[in-house]
């Protein structure tokens, strides 16, 4: 009986211990303050606008910056260089787009604008962003590495989805198509030594990233476009060129020289048609915005 009773009393402090233990323990533990729990990523995901106004779309490698800026309650904030909730934050595609460390919603409420440009470099001015075309695009890569694009997305509330954001193209684009007239064939200008230049253009400039708008900078020179798909391409700063000889085509040796004046626009490409004659004026060119909007923009040039 006094060792039942021994038995009795250890077990009833061990159930008691036990009692108390998980007394002490909560039911449900709260997480640890981890950012990816208490808070939401934010995913971006960026496309070309308008695939038909460019050769390609975004492809590995590629990486474009990325600013956010909060709102202050139903106010939209000023995109600035720096002190924005994201401040130029680079994401990379490789067939989805990575950004280079974690970034966060403020919280589950509070709205922002977004804002992106491509390619990804040092931004020390977002208002005044220096950008230049190269004067030899007669490579791929010099003629990719000459396009710029800026895009946002404004009031964008918090959301796990990834955040649609439109790059638009902000430099103008020239396509020049050459055609075989009279003392030519199709066959004899194939087989000739060819060059075009664009002449009397400014390659420098500053970019609005908030805007897209672009502003010339520095002093007029020539450009060499690249030849792809029997076409002569280029990217311009958009600007106004006076009346000159805006194209050179060299063919063997001989300058046949197009005079025009032309507006090159923001997001457009204008196409021009030089027909080489080796009699009468010389060159007949036709120039049409490549978006269609039936003007003629025709003329000739000696």
């Amino acid at each position: 009986m006094k060792y039942l009773t021994i038995s009795i009393i250890a077990t009833v402090a061990i159930i008691l211990a036990a009692c108390s233990k998980e007394a002490d323990t909560p039911l449900n533990p709260p997480e640890p303050n981890n950012p990816t729990t208490d808070k939401l990523e934010i995913k971006i995901s960026p496309s070309v606008v308008d695939s038909r106004a460019t050769d390609f779309g975004f492809e590995n490698g590629d990486k474009i910056g990325l600013y956010v800026v909060n709102y202050n309650g139903t106010d939209p904030g000023a995109l600035g260089t720096t002190g924005n909730h994201v401040d130029n934050m680079g994401f990379a595609y490789n067939g989805s787009w990575k950004s280079d460390s974690p970034i966060y919603w403020k919280d589950k409420n509070t709205h922002a604008d977004f804002y992106l440009y491509y390619p990804y470099a040092g931004i020390s001015s977002v208002s005044e962003y220096p950008f230049s075309v190269r004067t030899d695009q007669s490579t791929l890569d010099a003629y990719k590495a000459s396009d710029f694009m800026t895009g946002k997305a404004t009031d964008i509330a918090p959301t796990a989805s990834a955040i649609s954001l439109p790059a638009n193209h902000v430099m103008s684009r020239i396509v020049i198509n050459l055609q075989a007239g009279n003392g030519f064939t199709a066959q004899s200008l194939a087989s000739a030594s060819v060059s075009v230049k664009v002449n009397g253009v400014k390659c420098s400039s500053t970019v609005d990233i908030a805007t897209g708008a672009v502003t010339p900078t520095g002093s007029a020179t020539s450009v060499i476009p690249l030849f792809e798909n029997n076409a002569y391409k280029a990217y311009i700063v958009p600007q106004t060129v006076d009346e000159g000889n805006l194209i050179t085509v060299s063919v063997d040796g001989l300058e046949y020289n197009v005079k025009k004046a032309l507006t090159f626009e923001s997001a457009k490409t204008h196409k021009c048609t030089v027909t080489l004659n080796k009699t009468a004026d010389g060159v007949d060119v036709s120039i049409s915005p490549w978006t269609e909007d039936g003007t003629d923009n025709g003329g000739t040039a000696k």
